[in-house]
């Protein structure tokens, strides 16, 4: 995939881009997050993307996260449309026992967030964001191959043209170097339900 097809929606500091790599340095205090329970709103966070009307699609990055070292050092998939209306996927630094691999979906200025806590030497993860229309699937992969899944949701503004791709950031005092890799788009892996039938 060629990386010239990205744009800032939010432009790092420290970054640099090749043909087939990408590194983000992240500044301190920065972070995506809207009012649930914390209250807050967090919307300062670095963020590469690319544009499609594409209603049925995949889009696979590889993500090396060897240097995060501190709570809530993150990076992974992204589609931000607005401050209120966004989805993304990472792994988040916790301590040096786990971290938190999970995905927060924001609609209409509210976020949740949805995690499984995995061991603290996991170091790169795959993911893959997959559209169906105004529905969208996160999985992720230890290796690019086989991909488990993360969430399915709805985004009430994704129906049309959307914004999606990579993002890092250290929401407290740190900074660390995230890597990306292997990007590419594909037809939608994720296909269409054949179980049970609407009523």
């Amino acid at each position: 995939m060629d990386t010239k097809q990205f744009e800032w929606t939010r432009e790092p500091l420290d970054f640099r881009i090749s043909d087939d790599r990408i590194e983000i340095t992240t500044k301190p205090h920065t972070d995506l997050w809207q009012r649930t329970y914390y209250h807050f709103r967090n919307d300062n966070a670095p963020v590469l993307q690319t544009e499609t009307e594409e209603k049925f699609f995949s889009f696979i990055v590889k993500t090396d996260f060897t240097e995060s070292h501190h709570r809530f050092d993150q990076c992974g998939i992204v589609m931000y449309l607005d401050s209120d209306n966004w989805l993304k996927g990472s792994v988040e630094y916790e301590n040096e026992s786990f971290q938190h691999l999970g995905s927060v979906v924001t609609n209409h200025g509210y976020s949740d967030w949805a995690t499984t806590a995995i061991p603290a030497d996991v170091k790169v993860m795959w993911y893959r964001f997959s559209r169906r229309e105004d529905d969208y699937c996160i999985e992720c992969s230890p290796d690019g191959e086989t991909f488990s899944q993360m969430r399915v949701c709805h985004m009430h503004e994704g129906a049309g043209k959307i914004r999606f791709g990579i993002y890092a950031c250290s929401p407290e005092d740190s900074s660390f170097k995230a890597v990306f890799t292997d990007m590419q788009i594909t037809e939608c892996a994720w296909k269409a339900h054949d179980g049970q039938q609407p009523d």
